[in-house]
């Protein structure tokens, strides 16, 4: 695959080339290693669609999750012990939760202090990353910076219905604007390389 788009938010881009120089070329190669034509086998049964070749997230997201960990890039898992002291007087909770159960937010690939995301699934989740997750992690002490890799629109187009794209989070950030505890991220627009 290729990087088709680059946005900095909040400086990600100065800082990630200036202060990981190693890990950010590593990132490119793993994109480079990814080869989507592989992962074009997810047949459609929606109905505007039924039958035509799409790629698969599926397939793509663990070939990079074997990329990354190749390279000595792993997840972190945090476990999450929600509050309940904000319940209402005289609420109590229904069901208790499943032993065994226990709630986690989780960062696909970490290493030196940077954070990488791969989302090509939904579009909330692509938002959720870079500023919830991302400064989540930078809070508990995990990461400084944050790598958000996501498919360009033509790529977008050729996958399942919903599928989220670079397009649509560059105009959301930019309208946002970055706050005071955004911490820089660059966002890596993908697609697949011509044969």
């Amino acid at each position: 695959m290729i990087v088709a788009g680059v946005y900095s938010h909040n400086n990600g881009q100065a800082i990630i080339e200036s202060q990981y120089p190693a890990e950010l070329a590593e990132i490119y190669g793993v994109v480079a290693a990814v080869d989507a034509h592989h992962y074009k086998n997810k047949v459609s049964h929606e109905q505007r669609s039924e039958g035509k070749l799409f790629y698969s997230p599926v397939g793509m997201n663990q070939a990079f999750k074997e990329q990354f960990h190749a390279l000595g890039w792993q997840p972190i898992k945090v476990y999450c012990d929600y509050p309940t002291q904000y319940y209402a007087p005289g609420y109590t909770p229904s069901s208790k939760p499943h032993p065994g159960a226990r709630p986690y937010r989780e960062m696909d690939f970490a290493k030196n202090k940077i954070g990488v995301e791969v989302q090509l699934g939904k579009y909330a989740f692509m938002v959720y990353n870079v500023s919830a997750k991302m400064t989540i992690f930078h809070n508990l002490g995990y990461i400084d910076v944050g790598v958000e890799i996501v498919p360009i629109k033509d790529l977008a187009g050729e996958m399942s219905s919903g599928v989220s794209y670079f397009e649509q989070l560059v105009w959301d950030l930019t309208q946002r604007g970055a706050a005071d505890i955004d911490i820089p991220v660059l966002v890596l627009g993908i697609t697949k390389s011509s044969l």
